[in-house]
């Protein structure tokens, strides 16, 4: 088989996935496109096998490319997503929180059964070695296997590290199947509550610093959900399937999800209704909770009367954190995780769900009832590389969380470890692709400047300064922690080195000339970059070579 051949295919693949995306937003049949590209990406993988087999495999053509749901951050990505990390982590460590790491896989058994309907998206690897592992599909599950195996009874840990996840996914929205994740938890006993009003007073401390304009924290309480479940008479055996479908309604109309319970799930119709009647409240917390308490029939149900009082006690707390105006107390919030025993939480923003869903408190906080708009026509529809309509898809939650008061006893029973007390958790998860994604948006709005480095000063050498002499300044704010660049010309010209110091958006110039260099002093010009108003007028400031050190650490706001 010739090369030209594999081309040929490839080129015919990437022009019917362009055809099938005109297709798809025209909302036109593209069965038989798809049909086409099927067979050719078959006819391509049996053209690649023969080629392998005669030898080859190592000139043949492949698809240079990320696998799917996958990304490589360049410069400008990565020192964003590094700020994220560094704003998160001096919130955690002002908490008193320490961090572990844990390895990126898993026994599988240490996975199964922990995620509900979500299992289906972990990541299962091949036997190697007579062990059966799989990918972390989050933080939480390894920290308390952590916490069971080494037999903590009390820890504050936070944790940033990637989790994989086999989801569809939206790549602009931040959804995707290998991500990053900052999470905080704290394990051990408390007094009702006082650990997850920190949780919630850390998750709103952050989500202000990292600046991504209003958000709305959702809360609900595991033990009301499962007591309006009892008084609406689901069956046992199916309250997490049912918690999975209401956990949907913000995504989905109640008609669907009523649908998905009755006719997928197999519950009675009534039993649906009653349920019906609860989830749909939702609004400020201390309304909500009211309407609750005043309902005879749920408060008689003993599960959900500890709920209602944990949530009491929870707002009581947040109003002295000064955060209680971020909450919203939603009766539809679920989470479809299995592991989740009490208070469950999500954080969103306006670009976490579809256009036609909204929240109460709405966000922005002063969005108008009129936000409630109607999703995109399909000729203003955003299709994506995965053929989704990105105008009807939201990022989703950007951080989300709870209580889990079993999963450490569930890991120690299961490896025959006996711990003296109970080890409740509760925590967090900041998802940092959706945070970024945020921020990219917003800074494309802005058209902000981007950079990709974080060097502070460019060492510009004018009238033949040797390169010598431009390495012997260099070396001279390195080693006073200053990040530092120059040329590695041995004569560079002017024009070329003030392009660098521009391009690198690098904020100070520190300019070596003979003259001024002979009698022991430089000058340091601010860069406000050459289309900015003043530059032209910027001359920088003469300062003495022995004091340029502390100038431009001053300049810099270092002690």
């Amino acid at each position: 088989m010739s090369t030209a051949t594999v081309e040929s295919i490839n080129t015919e693949i990437l022009a019917l996935q362009n055809r099938i995306k005109e297709l798809k937003v025209s909302k036109q049949d593209a069965s038989a496109e798809v049909n086409s590209m099927k067979a050719l990406k078959e006819q391509l993988k049996t053209l690649t096998k023969d080629q392998e087999a005669n030898g080859g495999g190592s000139g043949s053509n492949f698809t240079l490319k990320t696998p799917k749901g996958t990304i490589d951050h360049k410069p400008e990505a990565a020192l964003l997503r590094k700020k994220i990390f560094s704003t998160l982590e001096g919130i955690f460590l002002k908490h008193d929180a320490s961090t572990i790491d844990t390895p990126v896989f898993e026994l599988k058994e240490i996975l199964a059964g922990k995620y509900g309907e979500d299992s289906k998206l972990i990541y299962d690897l091949s036997d190697q070695g007579g062990e059966l592992c799989s990918l972390r599909y989050d933080l939480t599950v390894p920290f308390a296997r952590y916490v069971a195996m080494n037999g903590i009874t009390s820890m504050k840990r936070y944790h940033i590290g990637k989790v994989y996840r086999r989801d569809q996914p939206v790549m602009t929205k931040g959804r995707m199947r290998e991500f990053y994740q900052c999470d905080i938890d704290i394990a051990g006993t408390c007094d009702p509550m006082v650990y997850d009003s920190e949780i919630l007073k850390i998750l709103c401390e952050a989500l202000t610093a990292l600046d991504i304009g209003q958000y709305t924290v959702k809360l609900n309480h595991r033990k009301i959900l499962d007591g309006i479940f009892q008084l609406a008479g689901v069956p046992a055996d199916k309250t997490r399937s049912i918690s999975s479908a209401v956990d949907k309604l913000d995504k989905l109309p109640w008609a669907d999800v009523k649908k998905e319970m009755t006719v997928e799930k197999g519950l009675d119709e009534q039993v649906a209704d009653k349920i019906g009647q609860y989830v749909g409240l939702k609004g400020p917390g201390m309304e909500v909770l009211e309407k609750l308490k005043l309902d005879g029939d749920l408060m008689a149900i003993p599960l959900a009367k500890q709920g209602i009082s944990d949530m009491e006690i929870l707002f009581r707390y947040l109003k002295v954190y000064k955060v209680l105006d971020k909450m919203s107390f939603d009766m539809s919030l679920a989470r479809g995780l299995d592991y989740y025993t009490g208070i469950i939480y999500e954080a969103i923003h306006e670009s976490s769900a579809p256009p036609s869903k909204s929240v109460n408190p709405p966000v922005p906080a002063n969005a108008s009832a009129s936000s409630s708009k109607p999703v995109k026509t399909s000729k203003n529809a955003i299709i994506n590389e995965d053929g989704i309509d990105e105008s009807t898809v939201g990022v989703g939650s950007i951080a989300a969380g709870g209580r889990y008061d079993n999963l450490v006893g569930m890991f120690a029973e299961s490896a025959g470890k006996k711990m003296n007390e109970q080890v409740p958790c509760v925590g967090v998860s900041v998802g940092v692709e959706r945070v970024y994604s945020i921020m990219e948006s917003r800074r494309k709005a802005t058209q902000e400047k981007v950079r990709g480095k974080e060097t502070e000063v460019f060492v510009l050498g004018l009238g033949g300064v040797e390169l010598e002499k431009r390495m012997e300044v260099a070396t001279l704010l390195w080693d006073n922690g200053i990040k530092t660049s120059f040329s590695p010309k041995v004569n560079p010209k002017p024009p070329a080195q003030w392009k660098q110091a521009d391009d690198d958006s690098i904020p100070y110039v520190l300019i070596l000339a003979p003259k001024e260099y002979a009698e022991g002093k430089v000058r340091v010009k601010a860069q406000l970059g050459k289309d900015q108003v003043g530059a032209e007028d910027n001359k920088g400031e003469e300062v003495p070579l022995d004091n340029v050190v502390a100038y431009l650490k001053e300049k810099l706001g270092r002690s």
